[in-house]
């Protein structure tokens, strides 16, 4: 047993979470709080427990700065401590440049058809709805002035400054659900929410809250969505709860999430922003005739980066003869030869070109970890593992 200092209290539990340890009661009680308009006074209401903003009123303040200053810190303790979400009415005004932008996701959307190519979707079956992964770059490249009047929107600078300060960096993906299209599961989001429990549960309490902290998510409508279209359902305060990255795959709390979550519709050109830590999930598509098209936004800090540039496709390449032998020689663990995997090879599947390497098979595609690992325990000649890592590259660049 290990030796501890007198006094000095034992490691916690609560350093490492479980899915024995995710309580549905502890739960409950966190999202049963009600919001009240009066602890945001730059709200415009209150509707099913979520804080609307109109956007005109928003904009109104912009010559001050103490005003946006106060606007902003308001966002972020709503984000952070709040119900998890703001609807931002009217967050786009501009409704030509946004027909404008839906022409090019619909072209966008055509030659996907039309090359055969399915939309895989973390949270919902593959080919369920329709996709555009990397809807920013393609947006930009088919039409740049669009691109530029779109996101030079000052509404969306100023709440993703509120969350994740400045030097931010944005991406999108285009989510349309057609008519019939079946609701998502509930979920929580990127970073931890793409990964399965085993590995969320690998990580330290205090990862699973940094987590949820390195990115912003939003959802801008680019169609009128009625209750009928199913518009996004969100569970308010849920991000609250520390262990929720691994308590939203359990049925207790998917069940309670069926039961409980709240639903709004929206006006094209509303956006709503989120914790990446609220439990969510798309709605079903009841209507007859509306293709419901969100344009995701995916907005994250710029803390989460090396200090230096490596190569690791090189390296890997370098380090496999090496391993090989070191494991034909017998004096090389499978713990040693993992860790210096770890401190040689990429760990984690994103960034990535989700249109050639699309989480078809899972919530995230394979990593040069991964591969590495395959590759040494079914013995592959250097030249299989090489052109493996090869294709992942490719796979990898946009």
């Amino acid at each position: 047993m290990m030796a501890t200092k007198a006094g000095a209290k034992p490691p916690s539990d609560a350093f490492w979470l479980s899915e024995q340890a995710c309580k549905l009661d502890d739960f409950i009680r966190i999202v049963s709080r009600h919001t009240e308009l009066a602890d945001y006074p730059l709200a415009a209401a209150v509707q099913s427990n979520i804080l609307i903003y109109d956007c005109d009123a928003v904009r109104g303040l912009s010559s001050s700065a103490a005003s946006l200053r106060a606007l902003q810190a308001e966002w972020g303790d709503a984000l952070m401590n709040g119900p998890g979400l703001v609807v931002l009415k009217r967050a786009v005004s501009d409704l030509d440049t946004m027909e404008e932008v839906n022409s090019v996701f619909r072209t966008l959307i055509t030659e996907q058809h039309a090359s055969g190519r399915a939309g895989g979707d973390h949270f919902a079956k593959p080919g369920a709805n329709d996709r555009i992964w990397n809807a920013q770059q393609k947006l930009c490249l088919r039409a740049p002035s669009a691109f530029a009047r779109y996101y030079g929107n000052p509404i969306f600078a100023l709440i993703c400054q509120a969350w994740l300060g400045p030097a931010y960096q944005m991406t999108s993906q285009v989510n349309v659900v057609n008519p019939g299209g079946a609701a998502q599961s509930p979920h929580r989001d990127y970073h931890l929410g793409f990964q399965p429990t085993s590995a969320c549960a690998s990580y330290p309490a205090h990862v699973h809250q940094m987590s949820a902290a390195l990115t912003l998510q939003g959802a801008v409508a680019h169609c009128d969505m009625p209750l009928a279209t199913g518009p996004t359902l969100y569970l308010p305060y849920s991000q609250n709860y520390k262990a929720g990255f691994l308590a939203y795959h359990q049925p207790g709390f998917r069940d309670y999430f069926e039961r409980h979550h709240v639903q709004l519709p929206l006006s094209m050109g509303d956006a709503v922003f989120f914790n990446p830590a609220l439990f969510h999930a798309a709605g079903h598509n009841r209507s007859p005739d509306v293709r419901r098209i969100a344009n995701l936004l995916q907005v994250s800090s710029p803390f989460g980066r090396a200090m230096e540039t490596l190569d690791r496709k090189l390296m890997s390449k370098t380090l496999y003869a090496a391993l090989q032998m070191l494991r034909t020689q017998g004096n090389f663990s499978d713990g040693e030869m993992r860790n210096a995997i770890a401190a040689c090879a990429e760990g984690y599947a994103f960034p990535s070109n989700l249109d050639r390497d699309q989480p078809i098979d899972g919530m995230a595609p394979q990593t040069q970890q991964q591969i590495m690992l395959q590759a040494l325990e079914q013995q592959w000649p250097e030249s299989r593992f090489i052109a493996a890592l090869e294709s992942k590259a490719w796979q990898q660049q946009t």
